[in-house]
């Protein structure tokens, strides 16, 4: 692929790629403003994804388009459900189209592990979706954004991935990981229930990037989970923290039985990559 555009080249994801890609092929990032450090290498196009944008806005010739952009409004129900729908989906749909009349090759959508439903063993790519009512505003607006991909694949390889809890140098302060290790830091509480807490298996954004790396080219379509090489607990997870931060964790138990959200990672070891990163050795990163 010699040109790739990217969406949400701001975010975690987005912007690790954006910089391995850029280093074999012309990248263009969108982006809602121009971050403080660009690297002259990447092509930067200051747009809104939450709003009407023209085709004449993009590149006219590109080989292979990366939506990664999430609203970040996502929490914000109902206040924030339509920043969510214009970017989640009314978004994926024009940039879909734009795809599709420029001739792309490939469609590669980032959607959430989140959508399964409840299952007490690894989740495949094959395991039945959460019941519409129970996935709410964000997860819902991603499977409708699986949905609109998925129909583009007779113009184009059409690739939707599931990450699981990803993490990395950079992240947001309140998404999952790093929030824990706030909390930990400061002495507060983490809620949880069962003897464990929740079970989970997180990847590092750079285990993630090389499995996006190997999926760009690909010529069939298919759905991927991205997901790490450990199965972790909340505990466990806590405790290492407390490690290294020389913090005891406190914790919260809450009656009723832990949930898992485990990733079956087999296609992805498979055709894509398999991950090496452990939580346990990189846990600097979530400072």
């Amino acid at each position: 692929m010699r040109k790739t555009l990217v969406t949400g080249a701001n975010g975690l994801l987005g912007r690790t790629l954006c910089n391995k890609l850029s280093q074999k092929c012309d990248v263009y990032a969108i982006v809602r403003s121009k971050p403080k450090d660009p690297v002259d290498s990447i092509n930067y196009i200051s747009l809104d994804l939450s709003r009407e944008f023209s085709f004449d806005e993009l590149p006219s010739e590109i080989d292979c388009v990366l939506h990664l952009a999430q609203s970040n409004k996502y929490k914000d129900f109902p206040e924030g459900a339509s920043d969510v729908f214009s970017i989640n989906v009314k978004s994926t749909h024009n940039l879909l189209e734009y795809a599709r009349i420029s001739n792309v090759k490939q469609f590669i959508y980032a959607s959430s592990g989140g959508v399964y439903a409840e299952s007490n063993n690894p989740l495949a790519e094959s395991s039945p979706i959460q019941e519409h009512e129970k996935l709410g505003c964000y997860l819902g607006s991603k499977i409708c954004g699986e949905i609109l991909v998925q129909n583009y694949s007779a113009f184009f390889t059409t690739s939707i991935v599931r990450p699981f809890f990803m993490y990395g140098i950079g992240q947001k302060r309140n998404m999952l990981l790093p929030r824990l290790f706030d909390n930990v830091s400061n002495g507060n509480s983490i809620d949880f229930s069962g003897d464990e807490g929740l079970k989970f298996n997180p990847i590092h954004v750079e285990d993630a990037v090389r499995a996006i790396e190997s999926l760009i080219g690909m010529n069939h379509s298919s759905i991927y989970n991205l997901a790490g090489p450990d199965v972790l607990s909340l505990r466990e997870i806590c405790e290492t923290i407390g490690e290294y931060l020389d913090e005891k964790p406190v914790f919260n138990h809450a009656d009723g039985s832990s949930v898992n959200i485990v990733a079956d990672i087999s296609l992805m070891k498979s055709e894509l990559h398999r991950p090496i990163i452990s939580l346990h050795e990189r846990i600097d990163d979530l400072r």
